[in-house]
């Protein structure tokens, strides 16, 4: 393996840290974006629980903020349960708004390195056959030995850029849906919350919606 490396030349260095960076972002997306940590279950009914049985304290809306995301936009939601729909709602999105960003927190990254990382690649190619035709120029080609060089780095870099890149396009692609079908969710229980405390609907009929 480190013979490889060594034959790939220098841009095998940044290649490789595209590649850790990379592995250590789809593992913490992977971690932070599963389904019960982001939108847990029952949670809106939990918080409507909480609100039936009389005022809602500092202490259990700062408990829920912090269950998981979708807990922080439903304690906004409890935090304006008094004031009209509208602003509720607007509160509640804001909120969504923010929560939805750090949901994508270093998947810019991850996309940049799936793009950046083939180029890298190219660029080992140019230089290799670079050194190839320089080669030629000097040398002729009756050695072959001399042209291997830059052929093998031709071809390294191409595939260690291309072996980085394409789990990494794959993985990015993926978190980027995951996240929009979890913001669909939360605001989709937002909504719900919204209805029962201002009467819309009860909360068993926001359960059954959900289980139909």
């Amino acid at each position: 393996m480190f013979e490889l490396v060594q034959a790939g030349g220098w841009l095998m260095a940044p290649i490789i840290l595209c590649s850790v960076v990379a592995l250590a972002i789809i593992v913490e997306r992977a971690w932070s974006l599963r389904q019960r940590r982001v939108v847990p279950s029952d949670l809106v009914a939990r918080v409507w629980r909480q609100a039936s049985k009389g005022p809602v304290t500092e202490e259990q809306i700062r408990a829920v903020r912090a269950h998981s995301p979708l807990g922080r936009i439903l304690a906004v939601g409890l935090l304006n349960r008094d004031r009209d729909r509208q602003i509720m709602k607007e509160a509640i999105e804001e909120v969504g708004r923010a929560v939805s960003h750090e949901l994508e927190r270093f998947l810019t990254a991850l996309g940049t390195i799936a793009a950046i990382t083939p180029l890298l690649g190219l660029l080992g190619t140019v230089i290799g056959m670079i050194s190839v035709f320089t080669t030629i120029t000097n040398l002729g080609v009756g050695d072959p030995a001399e042209l291997a060089g830059g052929i093998s780095q031709a071809l390294i870099t191409t595939a260690a850029g291309l072996s980085v890149a394409i789990p990494s396009l794959i993985f990015y692609r993926h978190f980027r849906g995951k996240v929009d079908a979890l913001t669909v969710e939360m605001e989709q229980e937002a909504i719900k919350l919204v209805e029962v405390l201002h009467g819309d609907r009860t909360i068993s009929q926001a359960r059954g919606s959900e289980e139909a």
